[in-house]
């Protein structure tokens, strides 16, 4: 048989069909079969030889919209924002993608899955760290902020939203998980970082609303 001259153009194939279903039936109801059957074709071999599993291609998926969507890119050049207000608009924009967040709540089980779960801390922290630091040292540049922690601070927040706030890793309840994050806004705050805001709260709050009660 031929090798695929063109494996991107195949892995772009399944992760279309696999958002598409995703979002339109939910991970849990959606099948392997069911994305090979949107393939026009290809096998489920040619679905395993890119991805090992369900739970790799939804990790895949996550990553790829928020790369299509990064609300990091969408702020760093604007010049009508310090950098405290770029970091509060970034957070705005990322909980306000209503698709991302599904496919977010819909990803929590996965992280059970110890490989993966690595994997993500270690994705957050490469790509998300270096926007958290850039922003934060431009906002000690302006005056929004005031700390002399941007690089811990840029290391910690990934790791808590990426992690500690994860009821799959640290069990809790939709009041608890809201309560943490008031923790760390209170936290930022109290280190020169007065992040959090009400429209954030709100959206954050909203965001928890739609976690299903068991994860």
């Amino acid at each position: 048989m031929a090798r695929n001259k063109y494996p991107e153009v195949t892995v772009e194939k399944i992760l279309d069909a696999a958002q598409r279903l995703f979002l339109e039936k939910g991970y849990d109801n959606t099948t392997i079969q069911d994305i090979v059957d949107q393939l026009g074709g290809l096998s489920k071999g040619a679905v395993y030889h890119h991805f090992k599993s369900k739970e790799e291609i939804m990790d895949a998926v996550g990553d790829r919209m928020f790369a299509a969507n990064n609300p990091f890119e969408k702020v760093r050049k604007r010049s009508d924002l310090n950098g405290l207000q770029k970091l509060q608009e970034a957070i705005r924009l990322n909980q306000s993608d209503e698709e991302r967040t599904s496919v977010t709540i819909q990803s929590i089980p996965i992280t059970r899955n110890p490989r993966l779960l690595v994997e993500m801390i270690e994705s957050n922290r490469r790509v998300l760290t270096p926007y958290y630091q850039e922003l934060l040292e431009e906002g000690n540049r302006d005056g929004s902020v005031h700390t002399e922690y941007a690089r811990e601070i840029a290391e910690l927040m990934p790791l808590l939203t990426s992690l500690w706030l994860l009821p799959s890793v640290f069990p809790s309840d939709k009041e608890g998980m809201k309560n943490k994050f008031r923790f760390l806004g209170d936290m930022l705050e109290k280190m020169g970082v007065p992040l959090m805001d009400d429209s954030i709260y709100a959206l954050v709050d909203a965001f928890f609303e739609k976690m299903p009660d068991e994860t």
